[in-house]
């Protein structure tokens, strides 16, 4: 009988888990879509766009394409966020009960765990999900008039066919790995020491009592978005240039001048920095991304943390 309901209490838990983190995605991302966009095409040196700005890229998109441009591929994204950030969360929730009692809290780092529970779920999530990225970045590159893809499937099936089979799909995938350890690593540690910090040292100004637990605090949504935020400006900078690298070997294929940057993560790597340098290569595009990284971060974790709360996930801290 006990088995029982500890079993239906660990699916109930992953459950609600995946619901949130996969809501939380999808929030996340819409909120930043059209930076995404723009970022795509900047990234991979768009001959439409590669001589504009941020703003005047955006402005420029609503003025050829339409308004509705701006969220170009974010359906594709919203098939891939979705289960990515569901298996992303939950697998830090999971990763982070186990080792937690594994990692002692004076190795190294206090709370070192956090970063390695991070790294390990980035890491799970993009491998089971990466084609969608790969297919989402194609249709989110493409102009009005100069259209390859007619949607989700019909992209999957042509590079599948064209370009090398299942191979194809996972291009650029050796770069997304290694970046994402710093990438998801750092965005949870930082998150989470946040977390611990507010709750800690100034609970009067950053916290609420939580009705479900009354001994409990939890954060409250501005100090959510900003421990967020913060999490995410120091992620990106320590995982952008692999990010550049993957777009560029994700794009590849989309012309024939671009071919080149197909062949291999460090040839890719190393080719973006002979043409166009370190500022103008492997951090081409970054202050838009940390104008991206920001509030995507900050809602992701935010929507979360207020899911969790809501789905009897977080009882709060006590302290």
């Amino acid at each position: 009988m006990t088995a029982k309901k500890d079993i239906k209490t660990n699916l109930d838990f992953v459950f609600k888990n995946l619901l949130a983190g996969g809501v939380a995605g999808m929030c996340s991302k819409t909120t930043v879509a059209p930076l995404d966009r723009i970022k795509i095409l900047l990234q991979a040196h768009s001959t439409h766009y590669k001589h504009l700005g941020v703003f005047t890229g955006l402005r420029h998109i609503v003025r050829k394409e339409s308004f509705l441009a701006l969220y170009k591929g974010n359906g594709a994204q919203m098939v891939r966020i979705f289960p990515y950030a569901a298996i992303q969360f939950t697998s830090f929730e999971i990763y982070k009960k186990y080792l937690g009692a594994i990692i002692p809290s004076t190795l190294m780092i206090k709370h070192s765990d956090k970063f390695v529970a991070g790294a390990a779920a980035g890491v799970s999530a993009v491998f089971l999900t990466y084609p969608l990225d790969t297919i989402r970045a194609r249709l989110a590159f493409q102009v009005a008039g100069e259209h390859r893809y007619t949607g989700i499937a019909h992209t999957a099936v042509t590079i599948f066919k064209s370009e090398g089979g299942i191979r194809a799909l996972y291009r650029g995938f050796v770069p997304t790995l290694m970046g994402m350890v710093p990438y998801a690593g750092f965005s949870f540690y930082c998150f989470e020491m946040m977390k611990f910090m507010c709750m800690k040292y100034s609970p009067a100004y950053t916290c609420k009592k939580f009705e479900k637990n009354t001994g409990g605090l939890v954060l409250n949504i501005p100090a959510k978005l900003l421990c967020g935020g913060f999490a995410g400006a120091v992620a990106q900078s320590f995982s952008y240039p692999l990010d550049v690298t993957r777009r560029r070997m994700q794009l590849a294929m989309m012309n024939p001048e671009t071919a080149k940057f197909g062949m291999g993560m460090v040839s890719t790597l190393s080719l973006i920095y002979r043409e166009n340098g370190i500022v103008r290569g492997l951090y081409r595009g970054m202050s838009i991304n940390y104008l991206r990284a920001c509030p995507m971060v900050a809602v992701s974790f935010s929507t979360y943390e207020l899911l969790k709360q809501s789905l009897s996930l977080d009882t709060g801290m006590k302290l």
